[in-house]
């Protein structure tokens, strides 16, 4: 009887441990339009387009820096000329490549990191 106890306490403690891990907050946040508006153009911050050099040269966000994800070695490469302490934005066309980008700078460490969700396609649109 003793024993089935202490697994249960065990067992416990366990999921105790994990699920206040699973609580804390994430590094990455979505964002919308209007965060962008307010909180990057015209401000120096890490605004990054995770498109193409051909999507990128169409037309992109304010001072944005273009790391293409498509290449993954030179994107790997290039964010690591990011400040992993300080807030970094990233978009690409609708929302999928950043998210993408988001989760690879998560697992490097950056502490502050914003998707912006709609992307390219949401921030020209009227």
């Amino acid at each position: 009887m003793k024993r089935v106890i202490k697994r249960l306490l065990l067992l416990v403690v366990f999921i105790n441990v994990f699920a206040c891990q699973s609580q804390k907050e994430s590094p990455i946040q979505r964002i919308d339009k209007e965060a962008i508006k307010t909180e990057v153009i015209g401000k120096d911050v890490q605004l990054v387009d995770v498109r193409t050099p051909g999507e990128y040269n169409a037309g992109h966000i304010d001072d944005a820096v273009n790391f293409d994800l498509s290449d993954r070695t030179t994107f790997m490469k290039q964010i690591e000329t990011l400040d992993k302490d300080q807030p970094v934005y990233l978009y690409c066309l609708v929302g999928s490549r950043s998210g993408y980008a988001a989760k690879i700078l998560r697992s490097k460490g950056f502490t502050q990191i914003f998707d912006y969700s709609g992307g390219y396609n949401d921030w020209i649109k009227n």
